[in-house]
């Protein structure tokens, strides 16, 4: 045997050596990282419960947790027969039209919300992407503000804007759009510093200014992301348009705040239904949208 087969040999089980010390000191971090997590989120917490002979016993939280969920579930459950299946039915959607209304609110809300966001996120992308940035004061402000807007949740920003403006769309509008603003400027950003300069280098030499580079060389190339990215952001904001209506910002979310606390059960799974069969709508549509963005991408 060559010697240097024999060196290849030795060098390739140093490397795996370290390669399985490696593997066992990160495990053991993770270990370690899930337990104080476990044990600061109350996972091993051992409660009391009463059983069903009015004895009282410790149990395992989650185990003692887990019955009442299903407990919870059931609840929202309706009462259906299939021989009297349509009164049923119109019982658990006997207020369909007040939710149509604001299902189309919360659609429209997320919409708008959604526009603004990819206005925004958009412009203050390139600023934010390191290889596009003007300076370095450009890109720490552009990347701060994008930070602040998507760490604060929409939540508390709908609450901001309901002090400010009133109860109503506006505020769960701006609350939305600014957090979406920050998420997808974040996201574009990222898919910027990925694009091939060689393009901008180019429309340089040929004398363009800053902007001419961004409008000829580097848009062209994020567009698909840039769709992508909307189409499921849009898809995410319908979904958060439906809650923050809960402190008064529009949408469904005051139905569901009505329904938990009259503890209208069968209320709560109905509204899920129509937000479960909206979000499946839109995503189908956008998946359409994309894969018809695609074929004609491809034909030209």
């Amino acid at each position: 045997m060559s010697t240097a087969i024999l060196a290849f040999e030795r060098d390739y089980a140093v490397q795996r050596h370290h390669a399985r010390l490696t593997f066992a000191a990160v495990t053991a971090v993770l270990i370690v990282l899930f337990l104080v997590t476990a044990e600061a989120s109350n996972f091993f917490k051992i409660t009391q419960v009463t059983l069903a002979d009015g004895t009282r016993a410790e149990r395992w939280v989650i185990g003692a947790g887990l019955p009442r969920l299903g407990e919870y579930i059931s609840k929202t459950i309706p009462d259906l027969s299939w021989a009297s299946l349509g009164s049923d039915l119109a019982v658990w959607f006997s207020r369909w039209q007040i939710w149509a209304q604001l299902l189309l609110e919360t659609v429209l809300i997320a919409f708008m919300a959604t526009v603004l966001g990819v206005v925004g996120g958009f412009i203050l992308s390139f600023p934010a992407a390191r290889n596009l940035a003007p300076n370095r004061w450009v890109l720490w402000l552009s990347r701060r503000y994008l930070e602040i807007a998507r760490t604060v949740p929409e939540l508390v920003f709908a609450l901001i804007f309901v002090f400010c403006f009133g109860v109503g769309p506006m505020a769960g509008v701006l609350a939305i759009g600014l957090h979406t603003a920050g998420a997808l400027g974040k996201l574009y950003s990222e898919a910027n510093e990925n694009i091939d300069m060689r393009p901008l280098d180019g429309v340089k030499a040929a004398g363009g200014s800053w902007f001419d580079m961004i409008r000829y060389g580097a848009v062209p190339q994020v567009l698909p992301n840039v769709l992508s990215y909307t189409l499921l952001r849009f898809e995410i904001n319908v979904r958060a348009s439906s809650i923050i209506g809960y402190v008064g910002a529009g949408g469904l979310g005051q139905e569901f705040r009505t329904a938990m606390s009259y503890q209208e059960y069968t209320d709560l799974s109905a509204l899920f239904v129509i937000i479960l069969v909206t979000v499946t709508v839109i995503d189908r549509l956008s998946e359409m949208l994309r894969h018809r963005v695609m074929g004609l991408e491809a034909r030209t």
